[in-house]
């Protein structure tokens, strides 16, 4: 088989703009391209079917315009999927039934394709979003990383807050779905203060960081062995929060950040990753996490469009023969 005649085949949802910037340079290179939004578009007119057996492992993707040899995949780029919902119309324990069929038979099938080349597997993605695991990986490979406590118990967190005169933040463990009044709301990361800190901590673990006095952050772009920095000027503790106000260049990525954010990514078998840093006044860059999946083009337009190439050449080249 060559790999690269297969077709790529693209995980995410249908407004998933950033995928288009990619998918603009794949087609200009005349490399096929399946798009395909698993949650959604196997509940509508799409379909997949795979065997294992005495014959090899064999699968076919339908869509409404073409069919897919799933042993004919070069690539596979996870991006943003929607979740597994179930059909509608069910009730709420046949849904989460035929959700949980779905998240187990489709995304097992789609994790399991022969010869193709993950940016990044699904699995691989998952093991990456955990911040522990992350915090515990960057100090592995010789990051610095600020002093952190995850806690449930009130009291250590306020022992800790007490112990770092500089200030410390909270961060949320995961970007959960949270309302209020009914309406979508972001939890930024903020600054805490002892006094803030009561008993309904022990609802569930929280992330308290002690807060670097940075003179501005820096995002670091991997994919595969390309890589690049941008400088972030904002007013806000979280530059995501207002990203209007964000002023963004290129930045010199020094030489022992460069390897190991190279031995993060091998340590996590991840072909891509988004890194945050904030950097001190004298120089000093901490780690403060990396997104396996991290959105990239907000970015300056040639850093973008550098990007959107490096990950365009990642797909095309499919696995190592």
């Amino acid at each position: 088989m060559d790999d690269r005649r297969g077709s790529v085949l693209v995980l995410t949802n249908l407004h998933d703009v950033t995928t288009d910037i990619v998918l603009r340079v794949l087609a200009a290179r005349r490399v096929p391209v399946v798009r395909l939004d698993p949650g959604t578009d196997l509940l509508a007119e799409a379909s997949l079917s795979a065997s294992y057996g005495t014959g090899g492992q064999r699968g076919t993707l339908r869509t409404p315009s073409r069919d897919l040899d799933l042993t004919r995949v070069r690539s596979v780029w996870v991006r943003r999927p929607s979740a597994y919902d179930g059909p509608p119309g069910l009730d709420e324990h046949d849904r989460r039934f035929a959700r949980e069929q779905a998240f187990w038979g489709i995304g097992g099938v789609l994790a399991s394709l022969p010869h193709a080349h993950y940016v990044n597997h699904l699995w691989n993605n998952r093991a990456a979003e955990y911040k522990p695991a992350q915090l515990a990986a960057a100090q592995q490979v010789g990051l610095l990383v600020p002093d952190t406590l995850i806690t449930h118990a009130a009291q250590e967190a306020r022992e800790f807050v007490a112990c770092h005169g500089s200030g410390v933040v909270y961060k949320p463990l995961w970007n959960s779905p949270y309302r209020v009044a009914g309406r979508p709301h972001s939890v930024w990361v903020r600054e805490v203060r002892e006094q803030e800190i009561t008993e309904a901590v022990a609802v569930c673990p929280h992330l308290f960081q002690a807060r670097v006095d940075k003179a501005f952050d820096v995002r670091v772009t991997a994919v595969g062995p390309w890589l690049s920095g941008v400088r972030i000027d904002s007013p806000d503790l979280d530059w995501r929060r207002r990203q209007g106000l964000m002023r963004c260049e290129p930045v010199d990525v020094p030489g022992a950040i460069d390897q190991s954010v190279r031995a993060y990514l091998a340590h996590f078998r991840l072909v891509y990753g988004a890194f945050d840093f904030a950097v001190t006044h004298d120089g000093t860059w901490y780690f403060l996490e990396c997104n396996p999946n991290g959105q990239w083009a907000w970015q300056p337009p040639d850093v973008t469009d550098a990007i959107a190439q490096a990950l365009a050449d990642q797909l095309e080249k499919g696995s190592a023969p």
